[in-house]
């Protein structure tokens, strides 16, 4: 396992995004490449060998699913932890176990949900667990509720906690199962 927690391989066509999620991560100790869409996600990943890929649904070129499905497919990646990062709900994207995914975190997101999610997830990689074993139920997952929302948002986007006026519902982090 690279870096301080692992290498982590974040997916977005949203370059703010990924900005986002690369410095939350690697103020936690993570090793973080980023990649514009699932195509160059494809292209550089056994180059960069991650121990976690982050991905957004909605891309150009070859959209997260389809990324997720193709990364199972291949042998030399299929046991890489796949997380869905998106302002998709799950019901709109049709996740499901058999699509490669191990989680979901809802955008907007709380940093702190989404380290946890991302440390969970490389925990079980470098203890060698296949994908999709040992993905932490919801109650394992501190700070957050028994259905899986954290309260907050991304730092100044409006949601509560952050001074501003503004709604929103917090995020959710959903493993699969």
């Amino acid at each position: 396992m690279q870096g301080g927690y692992g290498r982590v391989l974040v997916v977005d066509d949203n370059k703010v995004i990924r900005q986002l999620i690369k410095v939350n991560l690697e103020l936690e100790g993570f090793e973080v490449v980023t990649a514009d869409d699932g195509a160059e996600c494809l292209e550089i990943v056994h180059r960069i060998r991650p121990d976690v890929i982050t991905l957004d649904v909605v891309m150009p070129r070859l959209d997260g699913l389809r990324t997720a499905e193709r990364l199972r497919a291949d042998p030399r990646t299929r046991h890489i932890r796949v997380a869905i990062v998106s302002a998709c709900t799950r019901a709109e994207i049709g996740v499901e176990r058999s699509s490669g995914v191990d989680a979901v975190l809802a955008k907007p997101f709380e940093p702190a949900a989404l380290v946890r999610m991302v440390r969970r997830l490389a925990r079980g990689a470098q203890r060698g667990a296949p994908s999709l074993a040992g993905v932490p139920e919801l109650s394992e997952l501190p700070g957050l509720s028994e259905d899986g929302m954290a309260g907050g948002g991304m730092a100044g986007d409006g949601l509560p906690g952050d001074g501003r006026q503004g709604g929103g519902s917090g995020s959710a982090v959903r493993p699969l199962g």
